[in-house]
């Protein structure tokens, strides 16, 4: 999956900073757990808060 190349959802320039703070080898699944869960929101902008969301669920 490659970054913020998402078909529907655009990316906040700070929700890609605190993306690109998740280790790379995490970024990718966490890219698109973050991305699901602005989907279950019905959201079309992925925020800093929906960062920190996915964060919080994986324990980080």
């Amino acid at each position: 999956m490659s970054q913020y190349n998402s078909d529907s959802l655009r990316w906040t320039s700070e929700a890609k900073i605190k993306l690109k703070n998740i280790p790379f080898f995490a970024r990718s699944q966490a890219q698109a757990r973050i991305e699901q869960l602005a989907r279950q929101a019905e959201q079309d902008v992925v925020t800093p808060e929906l960062v920190e969301q996915a964060r919080l669920e994986f324990g980080q």
